[in-house]
């Protein structure tokens, strides 16, 4: 049985689950029924929804996606950083008015939690959120510092006119990041009509509404004037992106490899794209929205439009399911690269399989031979 319908319930049959085992021996503090220290981010949960259970998550690491590429951390750092991380649990109602003190907070605030009884090992993967070792149901808790809020969160979160689709992009354009508006919208702080949203809900539809309102942009942008291929990898994610000439169009292809983590005997391959407007939800998940909106960032950022082919290939590098994060900072920091220019579609697809190490990725894809048979207006612009 694959670890992707599996993951962590002991499907295979060993004693223990590899993965949750590696995670298990990060673990080095003795459970307490107590914790004073950071509170960095909210978790809400999206079981029995809408009565649903979430808290905050209790660190005293650094809870910061961009700023663990930034540092080098390894894939095994990160493992043990989130293995001591603490998920509180109570009924959202009663906590409310602290988990978006925590939300609205430029940086950590200290809390006090008296859990019910000791913490304990409780890790549940998700491909959109970031796995967390420890759970505690919370008896009492308090804020201990006063919240710091950016004038920009401050003004949009007060003005309750606004829907959330604009105040989420307001946010963005006030360089606020994803990280920070996706904790605004699941503690209920953003919309019109306002309550509280499971965590991986709220992942996945900020990068969704963020990067829908940067190709409403981009498509009125001139079109890029060559092809450029981008590259780069983060924790066994490799992702190669063509830029080719054109008005907006997005295909992603993801490839898991053999003996990778939701891959098998054989690769797993799944692709999906879209052109102005996306029709449902896309059989990749939230590793689509993440990606799409790192490289709408990359356009809207050069004042241009293009057509784009995504593949992320994922190796048994990746052997513990982070969170669709690391897709987002794994398309950025190649969108952040030197490409390799190409005069035709030719070129860029060879460039691109040269960096993927492969070249069947270009049977899945549908925009690579529409753009082989189709001609465009911006084919005979000027």
């Amino acid at each position: 049985m694959r670890c992707a319908e599996c993951k962590g319930r002991g499907m295979c049959g060993l004693p223990r689950c590899p993965i949750t085992s590696r995670f298990h021996a990060q673990l080095r503090a003795k459970p307490s029924d107590h914790y004073m220290g950071g509170a960095p981010a909210v978790f809400i949960g999206s079981y029995g929804y809408p009565k649903v259970s979430g808290g905050p998550l209790m660190t005293g690491d650094l809870n910061d996606p961009p700023a663990w590429v930034a540092q080098g951390m390894t894939i095994d750092d990160i493992v043990g950083l989130r293995a001591r991380t603490i998920r509180g649990t109570s009924d959202t109602g009663r906590l409310t008015g602290s988990l978006q003190e925590i939300a609205l907070s430029s940086s950590p605030l200290d809390v006090e939690v008296r859990f019910t009884k000791p913490v304990g090992f409780d890790l549940r993967f998700d491909g959109t959120v970031a796995p967390v070792g420890l759970s505690g149901a919370i008896r009492k808790m308090d804020v201990l510092d006063n919240a710091r809020v950016d004038r920009a969160v401050d003004r949009i979160t007060a003005d309750s006119d606004l829907g959330a689709v604009e105040a989420c992009t307001l946010l963005h354009d006030s360089a606020i990041d994803v990280y920070r508006i996706s904790e605004l919208l699941t503690t209920g702080l953003l919309g019109r009509k306002r309550h509280i949203v499971p965590t991986r809900w709220a992942i996945t539809a900020v990068d969704d509404m963020v990067s829908t309102r940067l190709k409403k942009e981009i498509v009125r942008m001139p079109p890029l004037e060559e092809y450029r291929v981008f590259c780069a990898e983060i924790y066994g994610n490799r992702i190669v992106c063509i830029l080719a000439p054109g008005d907006w169009r997005y295909e992603m292809i993801e490839i898991w490899g053999r003996q990778s983590l939701w891959g098998g005997e054989t690769e797993a391959i799944v692709a999906d794209g879209e052109g102005l407007k996306k029709r449902g939800y896309s059989p990749i998940a939230g590793a689509y929205y993440s990606a799409r909106l790192a490289v709408a960032e990359y356009l809207e950022s050069i004042r241009r439009s293009a057509r784009v082919v995504l593949i992320r290939s994922v190796s048994s590098d990746y052997w513990a399911p982070l969170g669709t994060w690391v897709i987002r900072e794994a398309t950025r920091n190649a969108m952040k690269n030197s490409p390799v220019v190409c005069a035709t579609l030719d070129e860029a697809i060879a460039a691109a399989s040269r960096l993927a190490g492969f070249s069947h990725w270009l049977g899945h894809s549908r925009l690579i031979p529409q753009m082989k048979t189709q001609k465009t207006l911006f084919d005979f612009s000027g």
